[in-house]
């Protein structure tokens, strides 16, 4: 057996599989798209019916809207403080080791856990949060709130993954850089923003990239601490768009909030990668 032919044989297994449980039910939930579809009766075709329904729904733009504010806020949050966590551990430091561990060990924590843990933090009545604030806020009960909470929740999971990231970004410079520009009198901030940011910039732009995918995907989050409440100021599209498949058994509708998803993801992916060369140093 030759190199090409076993080349073929190890990869296809892996293709097999895409090609079962992802590239078939990708198309078969874009011609569900176009479809109504209750899972019991007959397909019945209906054209663009589905995405006129969506475009032409108020709720739709509530939780569009909903969506972009809490990955917006996700990604901003989960890109800034890591790295700056990142570039404060990157340093000589007492016990750096164990902060590495301790910011890290939320990324693999179940979201079952951190949901069950957080809900009970920000009760309203025994809560950790109210008792140390002296309060009595209505964190998730309260639709000017709700999702301030899950942003924060979010950030705290996400800031270990990324901020590992942002080391091994750190471990690529060259410290001779840094030995210079403190040689040459530079401040501490100076070198931050104007030598190690510019160096870092291949790296955020990563980050950038795969917190803003999984925020726009966030899905468990919202299912175990909120369910879309209160009066849907946490829903999203990708809880909507379960609630439509499984709730309501409209598929047809359910597979058009998927595709309008992916296009919204696609297009900010887009975006941020025609922007690097405006900003990331080695383009």
């Amino acid at each position: 057996m030759n190199n090409k032919s076993l080349i073929i044989l190890f990869i296809f297994p892996s293709f097999l599989g895409s090609f079962i449980f992802i590239f078939i039910p990708s198309f078969a939930s874009f011609l569900l798209s176009f479809c109504n579809w209750n899972l019991i009766n007959d397909i019945k075709f209906s054209g663009i019916d589905n995405y006129i329904d969506l475009f032409s729904s108020k709720d739709f733009w509530f939780i569009l809207k909903n969506t972009i504010f809490y990955a917006f806020n996700v990604t901003v949050f989960a890109t800034i403080l890591p790295l700056i966590l990142a570039s404060l551990l990157h340093k000589k430091l007492t016990g750096k080791e164990f902060f590495k561990t301790s910011y890290f060990l939320p990324f693999i924590t179940p979201m079952i856990v951190i949901a069950m843990i957080w809900q009970w933090f920000f009760d309203p009545n025994i809560g950790f949060i109210n008792n140390l604030l002296k309060c009595n806020i209505q964190w998730l009960y309260d639709t000017k709130t709700a999702m301030f909470v899950l942003i924060f929740v979010s950030v705290w999971k996400l800031i270990g993954y990324n901020m590992i990231i942002f080391l091994s970004g750190f471990s690529t410079i060259n410290e001779q850089i840094f030995e210079a520009a403190k040689i040459d009198g530079a401040k501490t901030q100076d070198i931050f923003l104007k030598i190690t940011l510019p160096l870092m910039s291949p790296t955020i732009l990563f980050v950038i990239l795969i917190t803003t995918i999984s925020s726009f995907q966030v899905f468990d989050l919202i299912y175990l601490m909120t369910q879309g409440g209160p009066d849907n100021s946490t829903n999203i599209l990708v809880f909507w768009l379960y609630k439509n498949a499984f709730e309501y058994f409209n598929i047809g509708k359910a597979s058009a909030i998927a595709y309008i998803l992916f296009c919204i993801i696609f297009i900010c992916s887009i975006i941020q990668w025609k922007s690097r060369k405006k900003w990331v140093i080695n383009e």
